[in-house]
């Protein structure tokens, strides 16, 4: 019998519709071990050791896995493929007194049928710089946390934590509220004129005098204003040059965790925390590639069953193939960015099927509508610029309307349009107030 040990029932669920009998799955419901909560439990003195004590609501479950572990041929250790993922199986080796010998690490961004047999054709050991950067950032914690926690209790209220997150995220709002505070505002005014053509008003903004650009903060008083009107009093408005072009907005990129977190809570309006939870339950359901990355690599296998989901259901004139480039060259390059496992899989298929709940639901639509939307062609404007003279100023009026849907037909972003008259060069304006 090979034992695999994951952390949760839910991905032990995924991987046994790919595994056959003489595979058993459990899960360990997480981290079986951690720093004791009543203690520091780290040896400042002695090279940060840390002194590490079972979890009580583990005990029951850590004796089961012990009777297995023992009954087993090899043990394979499927826990996440990041920091804490390791250091969870590091945890279950030394706990269950595994031999070297008799394990194996695997490791899989997403949980489908070739991703489980790739990794299984690939185990390793336990990587213990990983481990190590798990456990630099626990000890961490403890030190931030224990040691400030206390003093917030006393000064400001109960139960706010402080650790190594929330103390620099605390600083660096500090910081930016010094320079709101700081901030000297400066008065500005803007002068638009506005025209009426076959019923439809309209506005142009005032943009130049006698040939030069007006700099935003130029105009700074009602005294410049005022100036400004007297010298326009009885003027004409004048159509001096018309410019019509196609501007073009491309889709943006996949997810990565953060933009994930950003566009969740400003759509859903589901904080960080809950976005990721839900996102690790999509995970282990087998929905999505890994959660947590910073990368926006894309295999070629989903790349191009994308561009045949796009081509099927969308048309040819939809698709483009697309890779996108990290920014971060401290961006882990072995992980994806985040993605459906199947761009088949639609997320109104698969609440049908009642393999999501709402709330996962919504997080679905989400990155998959994401991942589909940078496959896909971008959308196309048609602009227009109308450059109105009045004496020596210049007055501009910028239209735009959408010809070509592209990437928004699947990923609704903020756009307006704004529709224009048909003007004329040399033509007269019907000129009725200035704003």
């Amino acid at each position: 019998m090979v034992l695999v040990l994951v952390e949760s029932p839910t991905k032990a669920k995924t991987l046994a519709k790919f595994l056959d009998k003489k595979w058993k799955i459990m899960a360990s419901y997480g981290h079986i071990r951690d720093l004791p909560r009543t203690k520091f439990g780290i040896d400042i003195e002695n090279n940060f050791k840390p002194h590490y004590v079972i979890l009580k609501k583990r005990r029951e479950t850590i004796k089961e896995l012990k009777k297995l572990t023992k009954e087993a041929d090899l043990v394979v250790l499927g826990t996440d493929p990041d920091r804490e993922g390791e250091k969870i199986a590091w945890d279950l080796v030394e706990v269950l007194e595994i031999p070297l010998e008799k394990y194996q690490r695997i490791v899989f961004h997403e949980i489908t049928k070739k991703a489980t047999e790739e990794a299984l054709k690939n185990p390793r050991k336990i990587d213990l710089n990983l481990v190590s950067a798990q456990q630099a950032r626990r000890i961490l914690d403890r030190i931030v946390g224990y040691k400030l926690s206390p003093f917030l209790w006393e000064k400001v209220t109960k139960k706010l934590s402080a650790g190594r997150v929330q103390s620099v995220a605390l600083r660096l709002i500090v910081d930016r509220e010094k320079e709101i505070r700081s901030f000297v505002p400066q008065e500005y005014w803007t002068i638009e004129a506005e025209f009426e053509k076959n019923g439809v008003n309209f506005l142009a903004l005032l943009v130049k005098k006698n040939g030069i650009s007006i700099p935003k903060l130029e105009i700074n008083s009602k005294e410049k204003v005022n100036e400004i009107l007297k010298e326009l009093e009885n003027a004409k408005y004048k159509v001096i040059n018309i410019e019509k072009k196609e501007i073009k907005r491309n889709p943006p990129p996949p997810f990565t965790t953060s933009t994930l977190q950003q566009e969740s809570f400003k759509k859903l309006h589901f904080s960080a925390s809950l976005t990721m939870r839900i996102a690790q339950n999509l995970f282990e359901k087998g929905l999505i590639t890994y959660h947590r990355t910073d990368s926006l690599n894309i295999s070629e296998l989903a790349l191009s069953a994308a561009e045949e989901f796009i081509k099927d259901n969308y048309g040819q004139n939809y698709s483009q193939k697309r890779r996108f480039k990290t920014k971060s060259k401290l961006a882990q390059e072995a992980h994806e960015a985040i993605r459906p496992t199947s761009s088949d899989n639609v997320p109104q298929e698969m609440k049908k099927t009642k393999k999501i709940n709402d709330q996962e639901f919504k997080v679905y639509d989400l990155i998959w509508r994401r991942f589909i939307c940078s496959q896909m062609k971008e959308a196309i404007f048609d602009l227009t610029i109308y450059d109105i003279e009045a004496k020596n100023y210049l007055f501009r009026s910028t239209g735009q309307i959408l010809k070509f849907d592209g990437f928004l037909k699947v990923y609704k972003t903020s756009f307006e349009e704004k529709i224009l008259p048909i003007l004329e060069k040399d033509e007269i304006l019907n000129f009725t107030k200035l704003i």
